[in-house]
């Protein structure tokens, strides 16, 4: 097998190849590593990249492997998100400044290492995770593979970046308003954000006041669901433990006739927002492949009402508060400095905003009662323009990413499970996305209907035109 061939290979085909011995996992490794540093000056994907040591722990693989050792994962290269604890590395979390390294990984970290996985980097995040864009004074601009032009998204951008390149076979993120599922879907990748708990955010108990939940970014949905299952389980001082699950087993399973409720009714916003009529139109073609593959799909909007983002507020700007003092020193933009204010303002609002969690259930809960799922689009818009964002104020910026991005920050709310599909492209060929919603504890569900939706549309045969090495500059 060639290097360039296992660079074709999604997840599972890599594992399968691997535990066939029809390559190693040094050559596995080799080839992604080269790929990034090919890729950086262009695409800027990554934060870190851990050469030496990601071989050095390939090598090990190999010996595993050779002496007759399996597991899920067992010597393949995969990337985390620089929010992520990694032992040896610092994490900045898109901001600037000099952190110390961390002494213990993650537990999502622990798990993928436990699973065989060689972590080869940690992919780049715009600071303290609040944008649908990657970048910052820290890094500069990680870009979108599909076009140079355009952003890939936030804050998993740097994760999705080097999927859809091609630089790694799946790489994890996480998604604490759908900085899973907002560059996934413009990415043309599935992205889940699974149920609060299901990966744990270990050492902290909960992300963002649970808002913020980790989660897959890959090509296809069994290598989402793979990445997913070897990721999940609890450590015992999380605060939240769903029922255990493995969600690669529904990867082919006949999900039965769904009831899907198409709702493109966009959640409250206070600033001006409307979809897109490309998107639209892409998310209404998903609708007719469904209801091709015998579903009920029926126009039904979701009733978010005003009280989600109310509660949604608090959470995620205390939670920029406090990710913001657990890196002093940490170099950032104003905006993330007026975020973090806003944080301290609205502190006293915190208990009430959790306290209501249960009434939000019940009522967007509601569509459940009559629908199986919910079908929605991903985003309002395709990809910005990689430098809308720069230099423009606080409030021209919430402006923009509202415009942009309304549509996946109610389940964060909730905690619910949500996976991104890949619904198609713009004429002038950039990706956009379908959301797949359901209830507490659906992955299975979801995952189901996604691999059902791939298997017609087979979106992941789809690949951009390299133009971010410099051979094809």
């Amino acid at each position: 097998m060639t290097t360039a061939s296992v660079g074709e290979l999604g997840l599972v085909e890599l594992a399968k190849a691997l535990a066939d011995g029809t390559v190693s996992s040094v050559a596995a490794t080799a080839a992604v590593l080269d790929r990034v540093e090919a890729s950086q000056a262009g695409l800027n994907a990554f934060r870190i990249v851990r050469r030496e040591q990601a071989l050095a722990e390939a090598a090990a693989a190999d010996e595993k492997l050779a002496a007759g050792q399996r597991a899920p994962l067992l010597g393949v290269p995969l990337a985390i998100k620089d929010d992520t604890d990694l032992a040896g590395t610092p994490t900045a979390f898109g901001c600037g400044g000099d952190f110390p390294v961390k002494t213990e990984d993650a537990e999502s970290v622990r798990r993928l290492r436990a699973a065989g996985a060689v972590i080869v980097g940690k992919t780049n995040t715009c600071e303290l995770g609040q944008l649908p864009f990657t970048s910052g004074n820290a890094f500069g601009h990680t870009r979108n593979p599909w076009h140079a032009g355009h952003t890939p998204g936030g804050s998993s951008g740097g994760s999705a970046a080097a999927v859809a390149a091609g630089l790694v076979p799946a790489a994890l993120g996480s998604d604490g308003a759908g900085s899973v599922r907002i560059p996934a879907s413009w990415n043309n990748l599935v992205g889940i954000k699974p149920q609060r708990g299901r990966i744990s955010t270990w050492p902290l108990p909960e992300a963002f006041h649970g808002l913020t939940v980790n989660g897959p970014l890959a090509r296809t949905v069994a290598d989402a669901a793979l990445l997913l299952d070897a990721a999940s389980g609890p450590h015992a001082g999380d605060l939240h433990t769903p029922p255990v699950l493995t969600v690669s087993d529904a990867v082919g399973r006949d999900p039965g006739r769904l009831r899907i409720a198409l709702s493109l009714r966009i959640p409250f916003t206070a600033t001006r927002t409307a979809l897109d009529r490309e998107v639209e139109a892409r998310v209404r073609d998903t609708a007719g492949t469904l209801r091709k593959l015998g579903h009920e799909v029926t126009v039904a909007n979701v009733h978010y009402g005003v009280l989600s983002g109310a509660t949604f507020l608090p959470r995620s700007m205390v939670g920029i508060r406090e990710a913001l003092d657990r890196l002093p020193g940490a170099t950032v933009d104003p905006r993330t400095r007026h975020n973090a204010v806003t944080g301290r303002i609205l502190g006293p609002l915190l208990h009430a905003a959790r306290q209501a969690e249960p009434l939000l259930h019940r009522q967007i809960g509601g569509i459940f009662k009559n629908f199986d799922v919910v079908l929605a689009p991903t985003t309002a818009t395709p990809p910005p323009g990689v430098h809308e964002i720069d230099g423009i104020g606080s409030w021209a910026t919430d402006a923009l990413i509202t415009a942009a991005c309304p549509y996946t920050w109610p389940w964060n709310v909730l905690g619910w499970p949500a996976v991104n599909v890949p619904a198609g492209f713009t004429a002038s060929g950039l990706p956009v996305g379908a959301q797949l919603m359901g209830p507490a504890n659906s992955e299975p569900r979801l995952v189901s209907l996604a691999a059902q939706l791939e298997s017609e549309l087979q979106w992941h045969k789809q690949r951009p035109e390299i133009w971010w090495e410099p051979a094809a500059a």
